[in-house]
């Protein structure tokens, strides 16, 4: 359905987004291999995470969220065969590609249009290299049948960085004779080392290798889910943009592995400070404070690995924010936007252009000369939540009216989120 953004003055108040994605998909596929039951507080209501539920109630488990808001997991009559609707995630068919892997059972995943565009051998070939039968349909993609069972210990290298990759050689690896070791390029999130290894699982971490042990036990636990922080980020860069803003994003996840563009949002002059820092399930969180800075943006340069990685999602939106600032903002190394949901540089260089950017596509990345002040256009989602929810940001900067040809595709990340900007719009 069409959206009208009108522009925005400011943006003031406090928000809580909702628990954060990533998270939520391990706590759940996590809680399979668990014994007991693992209990989820404050799991994103996210169509993705919805995808992962359906998923593993397809496979025979017992996933329910309680009256008390609180999800369950139990798993003890899991299916020797079952085939797997995992819509658009591509977090869902990757992680239970691990999970179906170490199982004695045969198992088909497939997706939509957009995700059976997504590449699939990246996490097909460490698989079968520890001994699962997989089959899949042509250039490695879905659909994808998996015969799991009998695996062996294996050391990878990870030619890209993905967590969605290690995460699913590492919940193989639980089921697997002997050691199985993931080496990175460069750090990737380490929410799954983080819940493992609250779940009792023995993992070593050495000179960017992570090694588990297959065949120990693993606990379930209480997770308790952070927010989302690249939900927050939508509304932390709207925050920088507008003159005058003030907000307050509380019990936000600041893993560090994630908050690439909070530091590349500072590193321009945005005025971002974190407040009662702790931990939630050994996850780092904190109240994300945001004003309006005093003095303008400037222009950086985004091209160092682990920044790429930590910013990976923000990356669209780092472009809208980048139309505000002095000076060129440029961004290298980030081939990977290329096959997301959508081709994100294509999909944020053609709305933004539209809006009278400056902006050029690179191969990897895109540049961006700013200041420019915006003008409202019709934009296109491209099929993709993160390019709507970072043309939305635009709208608000943009002088007139911008309509954006469909807005239901945030569901897939963030199913309330123009109701929750509509409360801090000022």
């Amino acid at each position: 359905m069409q959206r009208t953004i009108e522009p925005a003055k400011r943006l003031q108040g406090e928000l809580k987004v909702p628990g954060d994605k990533s998270i939520s998909h391990r706590a759940l596929v996590l809680g399979v291999v668990a014994s007991g039951k693992q209990m989820i507080d404050g799991l994103s209501t996210a169509q993705d995470v919805g995808s992962t539920m359906q998923a593993l109630r397809d496979l025979g488990c017992f996933v329910e969220t309680m009256p008390d808001g609180r999800t369950l997991i139990l798993s003890n009559n899991l299916r020797s065969e079952a085939a797997l609707d995992v819509g658009n995630s591509g977090t869902t068919a990757r992680l239970v590609a691990g999970l179906a892997a170490g199982l004695d059972a045969t198992i088909t995943i497939d997706g939509d249009a957009s995700l059976r565009r997504r590449p699939m051998a990246r996490i097909a070939e460490p698989l079968a290299a520890m001994g699962a039968r997989i089959t899949t349909a042509e250039d490695g993609r879905l659909p994808m049948t998996i015969a799991g069972g009998g695996l062996r210990g294996i050391r990878y290298e990870l030619p890209v960085a993905s967590a969605q990759v290690k995460s699913a050689v590492l919940i193989a690896g639980l089921f697997a004779s002997g050691q199985t070791t993931v080496v990175e390029p460069v750090p990737t999130r380490d929410h799954t080392e983080i819940m493992l290894r609250m779940m009792g699982v023995d993992l070593g971490a050495e000179a960017g290798a992570l090694t588990v042990t297959g065949g120990g036990k693993v606990r379930g636990m209480h997770v308790a889910v952070p927010g989302d922080c690249s939900s927050a980020a939508y509304f932390v860069a709207a925050a920088t943009c507008l003159a005058g803003s003030a907000i307050c994003l509380p019990v936000t996840g600041v893993n560090e592995t994630r908050t690439g563009f909070l530091y590349t949002l500072v590193e321009m002059g945005a005025d971002i400070i974190k407040e009662n820092e702790h931990e939630m399930s050994g996850e780092p969180v904190a109240d994300v404070v945001v004003r309006a800075p005093s003095n303008g943006l400037q222009g950086v340069v985004v091209e160092e690995p682990s920044r790429i990685v930590a910013t990976i999602d923000e990356l669209p939106l780092l472009a809208v924010v980048a139309t505000q600032a002095e000076g060129e903002t440029v961004v290298r190394g980030a081939r990977e936007l290329r096959v997301k949901e959508s081709d994100r540089i294509a999909a944020v260089t053609a709305n933004l252009a539209a809006m009278g950017a400056n902006i050029e596509a690179l191969e990897d990345g895109f540049v961006v000369r700013g200041p420019t002040r915006l003008r409202g256009a019709k934009v296109s989602a491209s099929g993709d939540h993160r390019i709507a929810m970072a043309m939305t940001v635009a709208g608000l900067l943009a002088d007139g009216e911008t309509t954006l040809d469909d807005d239901t595709v945030v569901e897939v990340s963030y199913p309330n989120f123009f109701n929750d900007l509509r409360t801090l719009i000022r």
